[in-house]
């Protein structure tokens, strides 16, 4: 979206306004004022939108990252849903012309999520009549650097991310061998801070309590393991137990553990009003009220069954550790504990 390209503006200052200007030079793809511009552009747009959706009786969720939008419908049948985006996408386009935005088209895509365990066809959704393309369903879907798949296993994601670093530990083999080059704690040094970061992209998305985890602690315990036996420039035949122990690695499932609880504690010092904050069940915070999607809303059987990385970390913080108000009266300074039985 070019916001600024082939318009006209001009400056106002205490009820003074210049002429109108031509305004033809814009921001840079990537440049720090972009994002800033844009959403400053785009909130009025976002904000008409869901209201015409609502009129309309659409129920879709919007969410948007800059210029790279979504449109999320929830139901049972994918018939609806099609309709439901069908309408949404003919508003869009429609108020995007209205504000002097432009689609593209061409990198417009829709992904189906299903629970059921069965093969099912997906239905095409035609946009051609609105001036949009045929939408073919995909196997997966990236977005943002996550690739989903329609089960939500994230085997994808995660052997996207293991194929670089593979690629990476292969490429550090020209930095030396076990007679020259860098030592064994310089290749360690390297592992845990280029390889590691790169592997556990977002792994809060697939580690989680109860979650299926066999297709990825297999994995990744190949990669561990290649990258142990460059670090010490050992035999392929020795376990990979006494060569992690060596290389001063711990297992990868340990590291997980490690890096999920100290995720969860520093959610901890987040704001009260923090985006993650609100949709968790914290019942001592009585000055925000619970967002439709927060953990409150479930009921007791409900929270027994959903799980994720969301729920582990409520548990963690609200279910474990206990929860007071730092803005409470008696912690202000100047209290003191006073010993009503002194001696």
């Amino acid at each position: 979206m070019d916001y600024l390209v082939r318009r006209k503006t001009n400056c106002v200052l205490n009820k003074i306004s210049s002429p109108t200007y031509k305004v033809n030079v814009g921001v840079g793809q990537g440049s720090t004022l972009s994002p800033i511009l844009s959403a400053l552009y785009l909130l009025l747009f976002l904000y008409i939108l869901e209201n015409c959706l609502k009129n309309l009786n659409i129920p879709v969720s919007l969410i948007s990252f800059i210029d790279d939008g979504l449109i999320i419908s929830q139901n049972k049948s994918i018939d609806i849903s099609n309709s439901q985006l069908f309408c949404s996408y003919n508003t869009l386009t429609r108020l995007l012309i209205k504000f002097r935005l432009t689609i593209e088209h061409t990198k417009t895509e829709t992904f189906y999520f299903n629970r059921s365990h069965e093969m099912f066809n997906l239905p095409l959704l035609d946009l051609s009549s609105i001036g949009g393309p045929i939408l073919h369903p995909k196997d997966s879907w990236k977005y943002l650097g996550f690739i989903f798949n329609r089960k939500l296993t994230f085997h994808q994601h995660i052997d996207f991310y293991l194929n670089k670093a593979i690629s990476m530990v292969k490429c550090m083999k020209l930095f030396g061998n076990s007679s020259q080059g860098i030592n064994p704690i310089q290749k360690c040094l390297l592992y845990r801070c280029c390889i590691l970061p790169i592997v556990l992209y977002r792994f809060q998305l697939w580690f989680y309590n109860k979650a299926p985890l066999l297709y990825h602690m297999k994995i990744l315990g190949k990669m561990q393991r290649r990258a142990t036996i460059w670090i010490l420039g050992a035999f392929r035949t020795l376990p990979i137990e006494g060569i992690e122990a060596i290389a001063d690695l711990i297992p990868i499932k340990f590291h997980l553990q490690k890096l999920t609880s100290r995720s969860q504690l520093r959610s901890a010092a987040l704001l009260e009003n923090h985006l993650i904050r609100t949709l968790m069940d914290n019942l001592y915070n009585v000055h925000n009220k619970p967002t439709p999607h927060s953990i409150n809303t479930l009921t007791k059987h409900q929270k027994t069954i959903v799980k994720g990385h969301l729920i582990d970390l409520n548990n963690k913080l609200f279910g474990i550790f206990p929860s007071f108000s730092p803005l409470n009266p008696e912690l202000n300074l100047g209290s003191r504990i006073v010993d009503v039985f002194s001696d």
